[in-house]
């Protein structure tokens, strides 16, 4: 037998590895096969069988291992034979650390890093004082050879560092132009290509992407003419500071960015804005602008009117969008002042539960334990709406709606309850509201009758073509809006409805302020409006031909589009034979399509006997209602920075901010923009300004689609594999 001095094993088996086996006598391998040895304690002198974790159990008194203690050993035997275990365990996972990583090549860092490139191997990276091992086959993979697998591994090491180390946001990766880039290059046999520095990109290279784009909306431009355009423009403040107006041109065709005017230093009037506006009609074509469509400000309406006096057949045309925005706030935050008591009595309560959902949100959102336990119930965030968007506190109950077992579940937990904040008397309001049915109750009430308020704002807050719309649109949301109010009241069609009398009101309000001779002429002249189906669609609408409001805005239109009256006469004989289905409008052909076909296409089949009509058909059935187009780009100006930091001047400045718009507007245009991995590229992402506004939904490249686009466009980092393919979208977790 040995003694406890003897540190070699009976077989040699590796006595540093395993520092136990010292202390043992082997007897040779078990006849039960495996890893098993027979051994002698040298200590008590009794053999057993078993691997070393028996040996070890045995030695250092181990319960549970299916091995008696030894009796012999000291607690200084124990303490010995720990502390050879214990770095034996060290070396073991010191020499598992120490192995070659094939990490793609830096010039700039392999030089000042405290790894060093092997020399066998420069592509592969060693620790110091660590030779590297020689990977089987490297370079004789026909696979890896084919397809080029360690350079594409250092390209993407070198894009990804690009991205860390200037900070760039993730969703850049997106962007078709930077996949192209890159693409083009590996493509292309170009040796010796160095990509443009920091002159060439602000100075030659920007001036001649603005010539290409100029080039490219050669076409849009060319459709003004025949169908008409709308100068959209907004204004804003930007992150600097500086107030700027936006102006846009938009039709069917697409939308085209024309100027960002900073108006630092100016007195922004009616006379300001108004010679603005006419510079760029100007610049875009007198005979071709059909409207002007601003905000509903007084000083843009004052703005709107001298454009009017100064060309007549242009209309100002409030946006739809901001007027029913305004009624959303009339009705949910209702002030209580002296001419607007009635409405106060009868809203205040809606002002009372936005506040109370709006309390919750923060009590959540502004603290990381709170907010933290929700995150571990809800997929879904808890958003914050912006006060600059459309229906900001409709949209929140809308999310609250979603997340409401979340919620609940929340405060019910063991996690909630046991949770102890400074705050106690908050903490039991939230829990007492979110368990609140009736308080639920009221949320659905609210969200069900200003769901139509909040579709109409949804089809008219984009780029489509809907000013011929928005006359029908608004009968059918005052109808739901009633129906819903009454349904849940109790009420029938011929009882008195105080709560409904207010909305009502604000609603009409709204509208009588917004509402042009340009809605009115493009109902008119709207196909459908004629078709009996229409007319059970719209019962509590009289035909165009016989409204007495919609009959007086259409002449007043008429007049001011054909100046000339032997030519307004023909123009009515021709709306005459138009809505009394007479001669060419009265075929079997074009009546049974005035319902089906879409009205530029009517107009276009069926409309040559009238060429005025058909003329001025054409152009406002392609024309939008809204600014909506103008306010997804107050992200663009800011792009510029400042001029001091950039060192640009006022025109490259205006260039950049051109090809910046026009770009992205392009892309909008093109299939790969709804589908693939580039679709909506230029939504959201992950870039915002200052830590003050994380959380805020503050996409200004969204419509009020966005809270449901959300699931749509975003990652769920929960849900996200931490490896995949990176080509697959299946791995993009929606």
């Amino acid at each position: 037998m040995n003694s406890v001095g003897d540190t070699s094993s009976s077989d040699g088996r590796a006595p540093d590895n395993w520092p136990l086996w010292q202390f043992v006598t082997k007897l040779g391998k078990s006849s039960e096969g495996g890893g098993n040895q027979n051994f002698t304690c040298n200590f008590c002198n009794v053999t057993y069988k078993g691997s070393y974790s028996r040996v070890k159990a045995h030695l250092l008194k181990l319960v549970g291992s299916g091995i008696k203690s030894c009796p012999k050993i000291t607690v200084g035997k124990i303490i010995e034979m720990s502390k050879l275990e214990g770095e034996a365990i060290e070396r073991r996972e010191c020499s598992s650390k120490i192995k070659m990583v094939p990490l793609p090549r830096s010039m700039s860092s392999s030089s000042q890093s405290s790894f060093s490139m092997s020399a066998s191997n420069p592509y592969l990276f060693k620790k110091d004082g660590h030779e590297p091992k020689k990977r089987k086959g490297a370079g004789d993979n026909p696979i890896e050879n084919a397809f080029n697998l360690q350079m594409r591994e250092e390209l993407d090491g070198e894009i990804a560092r690009m991205f860390y180390s200037s900070g760039l946001p993730f969703n850049l990766a997106r962007n078709p132009h930077y996949v192209r880039a890159f693409t083009l290059a590996a493509n292309s046999n170009i040796t010796g290509y160095v990509p443009p520095g920091y002159n060439a990109l602000r100075t030659k290279l920007l001036t001649k992407e603005r010539t290409n784009l100029e080039g490219q909306l050669v076409h849009t431009k060319d459709t003004w003419r025949t169908k008409g355009v709308s100068l959209v423009c907004d204004g804003w403040t930007d992150p600097q500071r500086r107030p700027l107006i936006n102006f846009m041109a938009i039709n069917e065709n697409g939308s085209m960015f024309i100027r960002a005017v900073n108006c630092q230093g100016e007195f922004k009037d009616k006379w300001f804005i108004s010679n603005l506006i006419k510079e760029v009609i100007i610049q875009v074509g007198v005979t071709n602008v059909v409207q002007v469509v601003t905000d509903n400000a007084p000083v843009c309406r004052a703005a709107g009117l001298l454009v009017e006096e100064a060309y007549p057949h242009i209309f100002w045309t409030p946006c739809v969008v901001h007027t029913l925005n305004l009624a959303l706030k009339n009705i949910c935050a209702a002030k209580n002042t002296e001419v607007n008591e009635v409405t106060y009595v009868e809203c205040h309560w809606i002002t009372q539960i936005i506040a109370t959902a709006t309390m919750i949100k923060n009590f959540i959102n502004n603290h990381s334990m709170r907010l933290s336990m929700f995150n571990e119930f809800s997929k879904l965030k808890l958003l914050s709406i912006a006060e600059t968007r459309f229906a900001s506190s409709i949209i929140m109950l809308k999310r609250f709606k979603k997340v409401k077992q979340q919620l609940q579940s929340m405060v019910i937990s063991e996690r909630w309850t046991t949770y102890r904040d400074d705050d106690f008397a908050k903490a039991r309001l939230v829990k007492d509201k979110l368990l609140d049915d009736i308080w639920w109750d009221q949320i659905d009430y609210i969200i069900g009758f200003s769901d139509p308020i909040y579709e109409m704002l949804r089809i008219c807050d984009k780029d489509t073509p809907c000013l011929h719309l928005v006359f029908g649109m608004w009968d059918t949301m005052i109808s739901k809006v009633r129906a819903s109010i009454y349904k849940h009241e109790n009420k029938r069609d011929f009882e008195e409805s105080s709560f409904w009398n207010v909305v009502r009101k604000i609603l009409e309000d709204r509208w009588n302020k917004s509402n042009t001779p340009l809605h009115c002429l493009a109902h008119s002249l709207n196909p459908r409006c004629s078709t009996k189906e229409w007319q059970i669609e719209h019962p509590h609408l009289s035909l165009p031909q016989s409204d007495v409001e919609i009959s007086k805005m259409r002449k007043i239109c008429l007049k001011r589009i054909f100046p000339d009256e032997e030519i307004r006469r023909d123009v009515n004989s021709e709306f005459a034979k138009f809505s009394a289905c007479l001669e060419g409008f009265g075929d079997e052909e074009s009546l049974r399509d005035r319902w089906v076909t879409d009205p530029v296409e009517w107009w276009v089949n069926h409309g040559s006997t009238a060429p005025h009509l058909q003329s001025i058909s054409v152009k406002l059935f392609g024309q939008v209602s809204s600014s909506s187009c103008c306010e997804r780009n107050w992200s663009t100006y800011s792009f510029i920075h400042s001029t001091k930091r950039n060192q640009i001047t006022p025109q490259r400045a205006e260039d950049l901010v051109y090809v910046h718009s026009n770009l992205r507007l392009l892309s909008r245009q093109t299939p790969q923009y709804k589908q693939g991995d580039t679709k909506m590229w230029d939504v959201g992402g992950d870039d915002f300004e200052t830590f003050d506004d994380v959380g805020i939904l503050g996409i200004a490249s969204l419509s009020i689609d966005e809270p449901e686009l959300e699931s749509d466009i975003f990652v769920d980092e929960v849900n996200e594999e931490p490896c995949g393919d990176r080509d697959d979208p299946s791995d993009l977790v929606i």
